[in-house]
């Protein structure tokens, strides 16, 4: 209820953070400007068309083998594998060391024909001395011949797919690039036995780029500059009982990929998401409540200790069940934020999966200055992790600007700040700019029959709160809560998890949330930038943005309404008592703030509303019509904010009543301060109106000379 929130809106602009059917591709590709602040920039992207398939695995295989050199070091590590396995994987090593590589890039190079296998042997391969840094591109638009001195020198940044091809690890320890249906599999006990280790030197691990079928299966990647695994514009991959460690931006990560399955999966210690599916084919852009397919399904998947568990920017029509995602900062993340294909995001699926306990903080990282050392110095297998984004602490699931999302059948619990923040995210995030398609997000999301604040084994676990919501969106529902909610009155799903009811139709968000979503994500890893007075970052109570705001407009509404008082309706018994509710509603609704899912808030805005509304005839009586009807119009939606805030959403408005409110009192105290200005007397008007004449003096009921009365006729004027 803060007066100060609607100066939001002249705020300059946040810049964007950082079908089997045959899905239309754009006519031009469009340039990827990633939702990661610190997120490398990727060439132009082109959605698959679809026709690719699941690739399945192929157990016995023939293969080439990679392998190190060292016998008591394979010695040592298959020691403790049962004996049949031991024998088999010495007697692969022995084969290696005649005819088998010593690097996954070097055997990938190897592969001309379709459908080879690639088994790496255990141990830790350092597939990445450090790249040379890239220099301006070279004035011809060509691409140089693979294997000339001069093919991979003096590249771009951002390669194109034939510079990829022609230098695949420039910027991948392993590139496999325009190959086909080719599995890559560890032979270890557990995917920890074979370890890539890019050694902080390239930005990707292995890259699975433009390559249908490709199979990875049973090791582990870690210290890349960005990406472990980086699926890109493959149609048709599978990511299995791999692991994706101590990376800066992203474990598993899948863009612009079609046909994929990441199952048996692991992830931690990265900076951006443990798992990230980006810009799946928009397969379901015409369906309501039911998707087409899924591009890529994402199931018994541990993804832990990151600061995401799953990201899904454009994730559209993505399958995430029956994994764990635990001890992250947010458990799942969603959002139409970025230059991305496919936005804004749609038609994701979530179901039976536990989110829980997300609560780690790594932001001391970039306060104290760990963040700002070279990534090897940094301990990420100590736990440290580099969040390159701004999100809220102790979140379960975030879902900004998302269309059609669905949650059903997961255990929410144990999240410190909510189990479910959701929010607007306007088309300029993602680079539009027509005023028509700012208000095409966070519509028909549904959020049902999940286990709020409650582990599997049946015992609570509250969350701070259940649910976070910013009141923008059409359409979108919610099942009842057990840790409350802001605002207390969520729209409710029904039978079979759909809306209830005429629903409600916004298309702004509450001011004050707004105002705190703007200010928190304006965090920056690169420039150390961390709000001070957001929630997500340590700050509380009159510390938060919105609470400052709710407490400085409380002041400021309160000081004009007692001047005007004094100076128009002294003496008014109406007013008094209008003022006076007033105050007492501004002084609720400041302590409703620091309380959001109480009762304080919804009724500091009653006793407003009734106040305003007093107040209002008040003046009326006193001859101020266009500041008293002003006053009562205030009242009203400061009414309907209280029932819409506390007992039932209102539908039919298209914005919330609090922005209506809030305008309307931006108007009434410059009007206040020039009535009471130009009044000369407590009842006097500023309006060009009738004067009121003076009273005559009175007498003295003991005076009955008539001389004296007839003196007193003659003082008149």
């Amino acid at each position: 209820m803060a007066l100060g929130a609607i100066l939001l809106i002249s705020l300059p602009a946040m810049p964007a953070l950082p079908a089997l059917a045959s899905p239309p591709v754009p006519e031009a590709p469009l340039p990827v400007q990633a939702a990661g602040n610190n997120d490398r920039q990727e060439r132009d992207l082109v959605v698959p068309d679809g026709k690719g398939k699941l690739p399945t695995y192929r157990p016995n295989a023939a293969a080439i083998f990679v392998c190190g050199t060292n016998k008591d070091d394979i010695d040592q590590r298959v020691a403790a594998y049962p004996t049949d396995q031991r024998v088999a994987t010495l007697s692969m090593w022995g084969q290696c060391q005649t005819g088998g590589f010593r690097t996954l890039a070097d055997a990938v190079a190897s592969i001309k024909q379709p459908g080879a296998t690639i088994k790496i042997l255990p141990g830790i391969y350092q597939d990445a001395p450090p790249a040379p840094a890239p220099s301006p591109p070279p004035a011809t638009t060509g691409t140089p011949p693979t294997g000339s001195s001069t093919a991979c020198v003096g590249l771009p940044a951002t390669l194109t797919f034939a510079q990829q091809t022609a230098c695949p690890t420039v910027q991948n320890a392993a590139g496999i690039i325009g190959k086909t249906d080719l599995q890559v599999e560890g032979v270890g006990a557990k995917p920890e036995d074979v370890v890539i280790d890019v050694g902080f030197g390239k930005p990707y691990g292995i890259r699975v780029d433009r390559s249908p079928g490709t199979y990875l299966r049973n090791l582990t990647v870690q210290h890349a500059t960005s990406s472990a695994i980086y699926v890109l514009e493959s149609d048709g991959f599978a990511l299995d009982d791999v692991t994706a460690r101590w990376n800066d931006e992203y474990g598993l990560r899948m863009l612009a990929a079609d046909h994929g399955l990441a199952t048996e999966c692991a992830a931690y210690g990265n900076g951006t998401a443990g798992i990230a599916v980006s810009s799946t084919p928009d397969v379901s852009a015409d369906e309501s409540f039911s998707t087409t397919r899924n591009p890529v399904e994402v199931r018994h998947c541990d993804s832990h200790d990151n600061l995401i568990g799953f990201a899904g920017s454009a994730a559209d029509s993505v399958w995430v069940h029956d994994s764990l995602f635990a001890g992250n900062t947010v458990g799942i993340e969603t959002d139409s934020i970025g230059r991305l294909p496919g936005q804004p995001q749609n038609h994701a699926i979530f179901d039976h999966n536990e989110i829980a306990s997300n609560n780690r903080s790594y932001y001391n990282y970039v306060r104290d200055g760990t963040c700002a050392k070279p990534s090897g110095q940094r301990a990420y297998e100590q736990g440290v992790v580099c969040p390159t984004r701004g999100l809220p602490t102790g979140t379960g699931v975030v879902n900004l600007g998302g269309d059609y999302d669905t949650w059903h059948d997961n255990w929410v619990y144990d999240n410190a700040y909510a189990g479910f923040v959701m929010g607007w995210a306007p088309a300029y995030f993602r680079g539009e700019s027509l005023v028509t398609k700012q208000f095409d997000t966070s519509h028909h999301n549904r959020v049902f029959d999940n286990h709020l604040g409650v582990r599997p084994n049946g015992d609570a676990a509250a969350n701070g709160l259940d649910v976070w919501w910013d009141g923008q969106g059409v359409g979108s529902c919610w099942q009842a809560t057990s840790a409350g909610s802001m605002p207390r009155a969520l729209p409710r799903c029904g039978t079979g998890g759909l809306p209830t009811g005429i629903g409600i139709s916004r298309y702004l968000p509450e001011p004050g949330q707004a105002l705190a979503l703007y200010v928190c994500t304006r965090y920056d890893l690169t420039a150390q930038r961390i709000p001070s007075d957001c929630a997500w970052y340590g700050a509380s109570g009159l510390g938060l943005i919105q609470n400052k705001v709710a407490l400085g407009g409380a002041i400021a509404l309160g000081l004009f309404l007692v001047i005007a008082w004094w100076r128009l309706a002294r003496g008014s018994r109406g007013a008094f008592a209008g003022t006076t509710l007033a105050l007492a509603g501004l002084v609720v609704g400041v302590y409703g703030s620091l309380r959001p899912t109480s009762l304080l808030t919804g009724l500091g805005l009653l006793l407003l509303g009734a106040g305003y509304v007093a107040f209002g005839f008040g003046l009326l009586a006193r001859r101020h019509p266009l500041l008293g009807w002003l006053t009562v119009a205030m009242g009203i939606f400061a009414l309907l904010g209280a029932v819409d805030h506390s007992l039932y959403p209102i539908p039919w408005l298209p914005v919330p009543p609090s922005v209506l409110r809030i305008a309307l009192e931006v108007v009434w105290l410059p009007c206040s301060v020039m009535a009471s200005h130009r009044a000369l007397d407590p009842v006097d008007d500023y309006l060009p109106m009738r004067r009121l004449r003076p009273r005559r003096p009175r007498l003295s009921r003991r005076s009955r000379d008539p001389i004296e009365r007839f003196a007193a006729a003659l003082r008149e004027p």
